[in-house]
């Protein structure tokens, strides 16, 4: 039922834009444009090169402009995977910077004899620098829902330029565009309700739910309850479209596990007497905004908000995953466990007869069976001590290249000032909560008090923030 709301609401949304851009484009989009083949073959190319050229050229007035614009938006919202990839290819290798220009301008700075003749050789050079594609992209811009369509396609970028270098420079360029467009200053913060938020509104939160999926509108309306609150940052230019959401529980104590905070049959709880505000839930709802960060303001404008409207909230902490610890151990598996575990810990783990395979347990075959290992209590209570103690060495102890934490989201809620508060056995007992940490979750605690220092500790120097009960369960 999900995955078929989220393709009807994406293909509905496609359809709209073709649609609007195509009564913008109106002669613009003409014979010659609509005949471009989905996979752009090589003798659509051309026609393309023209288009892009004629959208540069800026002859007539605005509303040509925006024609043009519409009609080679459209022309790539109806190419395939093949078709967007060579599109993108002509703009990469075709519209970039012209190098020899730049040289020249750089030697006009070099050789300029006084302070004015300087000022006007370094505009040149700056201006020289700037790829024509920039002018290209920037006249999408102008159109309905013109932002979004370039936030999707840095998105494509992103995933290519993965894949070949040649597209690094086009991802580049955009992600400087949007960067300057979606500067915190200009977002808006809106609580979404079940009564106020639209349909579509509402079909985007189950379709960018990222961290726990939304089975269903059921599903949806209990993390909408009285005792929930949900949050998200929207572009005055996309209005319709979440940037970033947070959900929250508001609740008694710190919560411990996610599938009882997300259970339907649980009675809704009185808000006003929670003392804890749980966000068990943040999700980057547009992959093309990928590092241009607001997700830190979000919080802490929240955190102010819930404080305003509960005077009992004592406590402001997450229930977050620990998406990086099973890779990580895995990793470190993959050459037999040296110094991996604690002689008590191989020895109970040796002690543990694996059903499913008839031979003594080790810590790489007893987890390697995702789907049960869980369900077993002798098999969980032997496995409990070594990968909550390895979690939390991974958590604390395990560095970037940069110093900084491994593990993204803890360096996510490091970077916004939190503390490494608790460690939360089988917290997570869905697929993905398995597969990704094991079952294991962690709460990061947001004192307020603290968040300022904390931050500042981490970004300057890389110093963790965790409780003594973590500190001591890393050490073993």
């Amino acid at each position: 039922m999900v995955e078929a709301t989220k393709a009807g609401f994406l293909d509905r949304t496609l359809r709209n834009l073709r649609n609007a851009w195509q009564s913008i484009a109106g002669s613009e989009y003409g014979a010659e444009t609509a005949s471009m083949r989905p996979h752009l073959p090589d003798d659509d190319i051309p026609r393309l090169r023209e288009q892009m050229l004629a959208c540069l050229a800026a002859r007539g007035g605005e509303v040509s402009a925006r024609a043009r614009a519409a009609a080679l938006g459209r022309a790539y919202l109806n190419l395939d995977e093949t078709g967007r990839r060579r599109f993108l290819t002509v703009l990469a290798q075709e519209f970039d910077v012209d190098r020899a220009a730049v040289d020249a301008a750089i030697a006009a700075v070099q050789a300029a004899a006084d302070p004015d003749a300087r000022h006007h050789a370094e505009a040149r050079l700056k201006k020289a620098m700037e790829a024509p594609r920039l002018r290209l992209l920037t006249q999408f811009s102008a159109l309905p829902n013109g932002i979004k369509f370039l936030v999707d396609m840095r998105a494509e970028l992103l995933s290519l330029a993965r894949q070949d270098p040649l597209f690094k420079p086009v991802e580049a360029d955009l992600k400087g565009l949007l960067a300057s467009w979606f500067d915190v200053g200009l977002l808006e913060l809106q609580e979404i309700t079940w009564r106020s938020a639209s349909a579509a509104l509402l079909e985007r939160l189950i379709a960018y739910e990222a961290v726990h999926a939304i089975k269903g509108w059921d599903d949806l309306k209990n993390r909408l309850a009285s005792d929930r609150r949900c949050f998200a940052f929207f572009h005055p230019r996309m209005p319709d479209e979440p940037l970033i959401f947070v959900e929250v529980a508001l609740v008694a104590g710190l919560a411990d596990n996610v599938q009882h905070l997300l259970d339907e049959s649980v009675p809704v709880q009185d808000p006003q007497k929670a003392d804890t505000a749980i966000f068990y839930s943040i999700s980057n709802a547009q992959k093309g905004l990928a590092g241009i960060s607001f997700g830190n303001f979000l919080i802490k404008r929240v955190v102010d908000l819930l404080a305003l409207e509960f005077k009992g909230l004592k406590t402001f902490a997450t229930l977050s995953p620990v998406p990086g610890f099973r890779p990580w151990l895995e990793h470190a598996l993959s050459d037999g466990e040296p110094r991996l575990l604690l002689p008590a810990e191989r020895k109970a783990l040796t002690q543990v007869a694996d059903g499913s395979r008839g031979a003594k347990g080790t810590l790489k075959v007893l987890i390697g069976d995702v789907a049960t290992w869980h369900q077993d209590p002798a098999v969980c209570q032997a496995l409990r001590g070594p990968l909550m103690r390895l979690c939390a060495r991974y958590l604390t102890q395990e560095r970037r290249s940069d110093g900084k934490a491994k593990d993204p989201v803890a360096h996510f809620h490091l970077t916004n000032g939190a503390r490494m508060e608790r460690l939360n056995w089988l917290a997570d007992t869905s697929a993905n909560g398995l597969q990704q940490s094991a079952g294991i979750m962690i709460n990061y605690l947001y004192k307020l008090g603290e968040i300022d220092d904390n931050h500042e500790a981490y970004t300057g120097a890389g110093k963790i923030a965790a409780s003594s009960a973590i500190r001591s369960l890393a050490k073993g």
